[in-house]
């Protein structure tokens, strides 16, 4: 006895060392050997059940639960933890229900945190209506729990203010701590920041909201599951744009410990989002592979069909596509509803390869403008500008410098022009200026377009403009004001007191008012000197101008006149159309399936719980952990 009573000594030494060095495996081992020692040991039992609750096996920890009903006063938290982990919701409100029902300790704000948790998860996770169980939201781990309940409701605005009000409630309650620093209490707040910037990102606030993420990123907080969502959603906001980041951000979700932190839902959209950005990234085979392997473990669930559809329709594969789709949707009739729709698309698309196949009508012009739409809707502005192509060249071998060539020439430039393409646009308004010298309006098209490829030319261009004395016009206000349509009215002027006056008190009056004083001169002033004549221009047109010095250059600001309006002339400002404009998501194409990263409740970053510093219900409350820095900090 005397051997074996020292062989439980070092083995519980070997727990407590492997706890504090977080080695929950090893630890687990040692138990169960205690446990083949002393059976009925109750600490051995209760330690056995952190260990499986902190390596994730869950259903083990509550079979051993059963097994030792017996202890189950003293492991409610395991109990709660457990299914919680779990995702059964409704059994895990049952146990923290009954529990603040039947108990009266410290402990009882912990259990309520814990209790609003659950209800959170269930208003996110489950859509379900959760009842008024009369939480107090005294504090700020309450607060936020309501926040998320509220998100899970749709109600975004009411949630945002909750969320302020949790932040504020937590600088307070951790101000009051002197052992907290400023950094101590703002990686505390990143969680409650990260869930703002997750409402600003469903009200459609998409760089407020990317601000705020990568603000809470820079802070490195210690919860793997706080920068996994994080990082996740800003991965959604890039999408197909600013791809290196996002393969940059797409490594925080593989950390160490995430799958135990978030909820199958959420580890669902990361994954789905891994293999959109392999698509985003021409990966095709990676793409496939996480396409593939996410279908096998979701069969009924659209998401991994379409996005195998998206790389397949970037393979130009829209036969196989289509097929995909069919299969799934005899499969899960149930869920075919979207797959419907994307296949009717992948139809367009065939039907405008149809189309073009027709000889006989390919160039006329119905079908050229049933096309050109038809194409713009997918949002393939590539194959809409080569039906322009194709017909001009067309009109140009068989009817050139007809009416027909020419509109179609004007309709392809303002095409190009309408989505952003100048430079592509320059043959056709050359076409079209030379067919016209006097066009001006086409002529200053020209010049805004070659304005980005060739500045020389766009000068020698703008000498064909005509000056501003020829472009004045004599116009009668009074008869343009007069004429019909005109909403303006001159109003009459109001009636002075005194008018209906005799004209001698009239005059009298006008007697009496005080000549202006004369204007005061600088005393400086030689009245003898001529005043500069460019006193009036800007300081960068007049003669003595010597330009910005070096290192102080700042943003260029407009110069154009007092009162004018960039409406009539935006079209015309290369600056603002330098680049194509970025091409949203389309069913059936190479980002048919971007949706699927859109920011859905899954994203959302979970509700918080408070935990005893051990699992029983005699264990106190650990206080705040002193950050080890050689300066000093502090409120």
């Amino acid at each position: 006895m005397a051997s074996g009573g020292g062989s439980v000594a070092s083995l519980w030494t070997e727990v407590n060392r492997c706890g504090q060095n977080g080695d929950f495996t090893r630890a687990l081992k040692a138990v169960n050997r205690i446990l083949h020692e002393v059976k009925d040991e109750v600490t051995a039992v209760h330690c056995k059940i952190v260990c499986l609750v902190q390596n994730g096996s869950f259903k083990e920890a509550l079979n051993v639960m059963n097994m030792y009903s017996k202890l189950l006063d003293c492991l409610l938290f395991c109990e709660y933890n457990s299914l919680y982990r779990m995702e059964r919701y409704e059994e895990c409100k049952a146990v923290y229900t009954d529990l603040i029902r039947n108990s009266q300790d410290e402990y009882e704000e912990e259990r309520k945190t814990n209790l609003s948790a659950v209800v959170a998860a269930m208003s996110t996770w489950e859509k379900a209506s959760p009842d008024d169980l009369g939480l107090s939201e005294t504090t700020y781990e309450l607060s936020y729990n309501a926040a998320c309940t509220l998100i899970g409701q749709g109600k975004l605005t009411e949630a945002l203010n909750k969320l302020q009000e949790a932040e504020e409630l937590c600088r307070v309650s951790l101000s009051e701590d002197s052992d907290m620093t400023e950094e101590d209490i703002e990686s505390e707040l990143a969680v409650i920041h990260s869930q703002m910037a997750y409402v600003m990102q469903l009200q459609g606030r998409t760089d407020e909201a990317l601000q705020l993420y990568n603000q809470v990123i820079k802070l490195k907080p210690s919860d793997v599951g706080l920068l996994a969502v994080t990082a996740n959603n800003i991965i959604t906001i890039n999408k197909d744009q600013n791809v290196f980041d996002s393969k940059k951000k797409v490594k925080l979700t593989n950390a160490e410990g995430v799958e135990f932190k978030l909820a199958k839902k959420q580890l669902q959209a990361i994954e789905f989002n891994k293999a959109l950005l392999a698509m985003y990234t021409n990966q095709a085979d990676q793409c496939r592979k996480l396409a593939s392997g996410l279908q096998a473990q979701n069969p009924g669930h659209p998401r991994p069909v379409l996005i195998q559809v998206a790389q397949l329709c970037r393979e130009k594969q829209h036969a196989k596509a289509i097929e995909l789709l069919q299969h799934f949707s005899d499969k899960h009739p149930d869920s075919a509803s979207g797959i419907k729709l994307t296949m009717a698309q992948l139809y367009l698309t065939q039907a405008c390869d149809i189309l073009r196949s027709i000889e006989d009508f390919k160039h006329k012009q119905g079908m050229i403008s049933a096309l050109v739409t038809m194409y713009s809707h997918e949002e393939d502005i590539d194959s809409a500008i080569d039906v322009f192509s194709q017909a001009i060249q067309y009109y140009q071998s068989e009817q050139p410098g007809s009416p027909a060539h020419l509109a179609l020439v004007r309709e392809a430039a303002d095409f190009k022009l309408k989505y952003g393409r100048k430079k592509e646009a320059i043959s056709d308004l050359e076409q079209l200026w030379k067919q016209n010298t006097n066009d001006i309006h086409t002529l200053a098209q020209l010049i805004s377009a070659y304005s980005l490829v060739d500045q020389d030319k766009a000068k020698s261009l703008s000498k064909h403009l005509p000056s501003p004395e020829s472009m004045s016009f004599n116009v009668d206000v009074d008869e343009l004001e007069n004429s019909h349509g005109a909403n303006y009215i001159r109003k009459k002027a109001a009636k002075v007191p005194g008018d209906n006056l005799p004209k001698d008190l009239a005059q009298g009056d006008e007697k009496k008012k005080k000549k202006k004083k004369k204007g005061k001169m600088p005393k400086n002033f030689d009245p003898t000197s001529k005043p500069d004549p460019e006193r009036w221009l800007p300081m960068r047109e007049r003669t003595c101008y010597r330009g910005r010095k070096k290192g102080k250059k700042k943003e260029q600001v407009g110069k154009g006149t007092q009162g004018a309006t960039a409406g009539a002339t935006s079209d015309l400002d290369a600056s603002k159309t330098a680049s194509s404009p970025p091409n949203s998501p389309r069913p059936g194409s190479a980002q048919a399936t971007a949706s699927t990263s859109a920011p859905t409740a899954s994203n959302m970053v979970p509700p918080r719980q408070q935990k005893p510093a051990t699992a029983g219900p005699g264990a106190r409350k650990k206080a705040p952990q002193k950050k080890k820095k050689g300066g000093k900090g502090g409120w």
